[in-house]
């Protein structure tokens, strides 16, 4: 299992639980999390061998937020 973190526009609980959906069907409900009391409101996403960067960053934006990879 890898973990890919994401910089992101998601401020609040609420807008996690706007993104909920999105990401809940990408990863699965266990497999995320947003810190959003961190500056870049970092995503942390714990990523089998099939989820892909760019598949998270879709949803995130289909969920109305911007997501960025960070190394």
């Amino acid at each position: 299992m890898e973990t890919l973190k994401f910089k992101t526009t998601i401020k609040c609980m609420g807008c996690v639980s706007k993104a909920t959906p999105f990401l809940n069907e990408v990863v699965g409900s266990e497999n995320w999390k947003v810190d959003v009391n961190n500056p870049d409101k970092v995503l942390e996403v714990t990523a089998n061998g099939n989820t892909a960067a760019s598949d998270v960053v879709k949803a995130v934006q289909e969920a109305g937020f911007k997501a960025e990879p960070i190394q």
